[in-house]
């Protein structure tokens, strides 16, 4: 439950020849913000010193103390905020605006306006712009107002009152306040291109705040051409996953954490090698927090973009190849061929043998045309003369039409074992 408390907001302008004049009406703008809990400065002192158990019985009888724990300065009563405290962006900041008549003549056709100005536009946050017909003396006018912050920077709420006078004169005044919204996550993003056409985002958030935050969600809403899968959870059993933060989603001040996401192309666009080569705006984070006692804050960022990986004109990936391969026995692997450039090409597949893996088959063989953004999936064969981590190299592709060629080397790494040899030895 909100409670009304007076903001702290100070006041900086005022209409200076309004200002000269007395005015029937009193304005007042009050922050509406949750209420805290209650902490006490505990004094304790040893049995034998001269206050004795004083100090404790005191504690033990004070209304505001845990019992059990008054010395904990742990409190179980709410306090009223006794100043304006700090806006960050993504809250939602309430105001109530009051206007009262202090004089004892009725006064007529009042009206309320109450704007928000920031660095880039002026908001109209009056719940009613329709002027009230009177108010009588000791009445007032009441108004809440919400708006959710989506600037930093300085905001200044701006009051004006007009009103009529019972001999008919029309007066006008206006009051300025100002107050700063605040940063309150520092968000920082990479991301790694697989040659799988799959991005990897990795996004370090971090509370600037001064007090904990529990991290409700933290979720990556991915732009048209691609899906997500979030990478932030580890199995716990059937049909189960828990947060790889564990079961505490508080964010400590000053804590960061690092969340990865995994975004793989549609079925309909990744065959377009084109269109995924040149995509660069990957989607936004949508970061939903609560702070103290509920209090609730959003913030969506602006598009993220990649740097788009240069592939050249002709992209060679590997579709198959197995993790691990007995010595001296031949093994299969599957590499795809995609035109990137906007030209049809007629490609020769030549492969060179290196010290320690082999190819099987014939080099030299002619692949065919390829069209723009088309692609060719080739199986190979290859053999293996050395153990341990080997790297596959040797694959060259020749543009008949250019004469132009394209080395592959380190396409992939496959591991080499001896069949031959027992574990024991």
């Amino acid at each position: 439950m909100k409670a009304k408390v007076h903001s702290g907001l100070s006041q900086h302008k005022m209409d200076v020849n309004q200002a000269k004049q007395e005015h029937l009406l009193a304005l007042k703008v009050m922050r509406l913000t949750k209420p805290t809990l209650f902490t006490n400065m505990p004094v304790t002192c040893e049995d034998r010193d001269l206050p004795g158990d004083l100090f404790g019985r005191l504690m033990r009888e004070d209304p505001s103390t845990i019992k059990g724990a008054e010395t904990l300065m742990l409190g179980e009563m709410l306090t009223l905020p006794q100043n304006f405290g700090n806006i960050f962006l993504g809250e939602t900041f309430s105001s109530y605006i009051s206007v009262h008549n202090d004089s004892n003549q009725v006064v007529k056709d009042i009206l309320v306006k109450a704007d928000l100005q920031t660095s880039s536009q002026r908001l109209n946050l009056s719940a009613s712009n329709s002027a009230v017909a009177e108010l009588k003396p000791e009445c007032c006018i009441d108004d809440v107002i919400h708006h959710e912050v989506k600037e930093i920077g300085t905001h200044i709420l701006v009051c004006a009152v007009s009103y009529t006078t019972q001999s008919g004169d029309k007066l006008y005044f206006r009051k300025f306040f100002k107050f700063q919204v605040l940063k309150p996550l520092d968000v920082k993003t990479k991301f790694y291109n697989a040659e799988t056409d799959e991005v990897f985002l990795e996004a370090q958030i971090q509370n600037i705040t001064t007090s904990p935050m529990f991290m409700e969600k933290v979720s990556l809403e991915p732009s048209m051409m691609y899906n997500v899968t979030e990478l932030n959870t580890v199995a716990s059993g059937k049909e189960c996953s828990e947060s790889t933060f564990g079961k505490m989603l508080y964010l400590q001040p000053m804590d960061t954490r690092q969340y990865l996401y995994c975004l793989k192309p549609k079925p309909e666009f990744a065959e377009k090698a084109g269109v995924i080569k040149g995509v660069t705006v990957i989607g936004k984070l949508d970061i939903v927090w609560k702070t103290n006692l509920g209090e609730r804050g959003r913030l969506q960022t602006s598009q993220l973009q990649r740097m788009a990986p240069g592939y050249g004109d002709v992209r060679l990936s590997l579709e198959f190849i197995p993790d691990t391969v007995n010595l001296e026995e031949p093994f299969d692997i599957t590499c795809k061929i995609t035109n990137c450039s906007e030209r049809t090409m007629d490609l020769l597949l030549e492969m060179c043998n290196t010290r320690s893996v082999h190819w099987c088959g014939v080099s030299g063989r002619q692949l065919g045309k390829l069209s723009p953004s088309g692609s060719l999936a080739i199986p190979l064969k290859l053999l293996s003369s050395v153990q341990g981590l080997q790297s596959i190299s040797g694959l060259r592709l020749t543009d008949t039409f250019l004469k132009r060629t394209y080395e592959y080397d380190d396409i992939a790494q496959v591991c080499v074992v001896c069949p031959y040899l027992s574990p024991e030895s």
